[in-house]
């Protein structure tokens, strides 16, 4: 045999076993994993989504096949978003019939509300004891300085409404952020996915009510209260403060169930029971 013949067979040989080698077969396997991992968490998303917009009626099942041509998802991922949703509350498992859309009373979304407030107090009173440097407390400072501006302004129109609630969310981030907790941030995600009870549950035709300046500015009060709280390392008062702020949620409740053309506005009103 030449020599060129044997290191060929060589070369064969050692890219045999690199194919069957466990390391190997990881790094084949891991963008598998990856892909599969973001296919599952854009398609949960989506139907999160869907649900919240209404593309579904409260008590419908939900129909696998199709969905999944539609998510653009095989059924095995569709599997784990469904169960993912029914984990968070948006679907309900049915022994014999698979996953259905959940409905929910008002007292549903009142506890949620409640259970929120408890969760954001909490990220407002590690925010005070984990502080390290104030200098962190910029990105809250900021998105309160955002909101005084557009009161500033005068009246309240559609796209300062709308910047408004982008800048409340942004506040509301931040003090999750400041809490330097993975698992409260978690617990909060999962209690906001239920209709009215996120910090930006606002109704969109809520701009132009009388009495929706004095709720907003209401709101900012308890931003700056907190923040202050948290700057002067008060954890409990900065807890007392975020969970007042969240039952201002339940008073946008209150004003949709007042006005049926209000709940049609908001994201999530027709999961509603009324």
């Amino acid at each position: 045999m030449s020599l060129r013949a044997l290191l060929v067979d060589v070369q064969l040989l050692v890219g045999h076993l690199l194919l069957g080698h466990p390391g190997m077969r990881k790094m084949r396997e891991a963008p598998n994993q990856n892909r599969a991992a973001s296919q599952t968490a854009r398609a949960t998303l989506l139907l999160r989504e869907m649900i919240i917009d209404g593309h579904f009626q409260p008590g419908e099942r939900i129909k696998e096949i199709p969905l999944a041509a539609k998510l653009r998802v095989s059924r095995i991922p569709l599997r784990l978003v469904l169960e993912r949703l029914a984990h968070e509350g948006l679907l309900g498992i049915r022994p014999t019939r698979g996953f259905v859309v959940q409905q929910f009373s008002t007292i549903d979304i009142y506890d949620a509300i409640d259970l929120r407030g408890m969760l954001e107090g909490t990220a407002a009173r590690l925010a005070s004891e984990r502080l390290r440097d104030p200098r962190d407390l910029l990105p809250s400072r900021q998105s309160i300085e955002g909101m005084e501006a557009l009161f500033q302004r005068g009246k309240l129109t559609l796209d300062a409404f709308t910047s408004y609630i982008d800048l409340n969310a942004r506040f509301h981030a931040s003090l999750v952020d400041l809490s330097h907790s993975r698992i409260l941030r978690r617990a909060i995600n999962q209690a906001c996915s239920l209709p009215f009870a996120s910090p930006s549950a606002f109704l969109f035709k809520q701009h132009f009510l009388a009495d929706s300046r004095q709720l907003f500015l209401i709101a900012l009060e308890h931003h700056r209260g907190i923040l202050d709280a948290i700057a002067n390392r008060e954890g409990m008062r900065a807890e007392t403060l975020a969970r007042e702020h969240a039952r201002l949620a339940r008073r946008n409740l209150d004003s949709a169930l007042e006005d049926r053309e209000l709940l049609k506005s908001v994201r999530g009103g027709n999961l509603i029971e009324l």
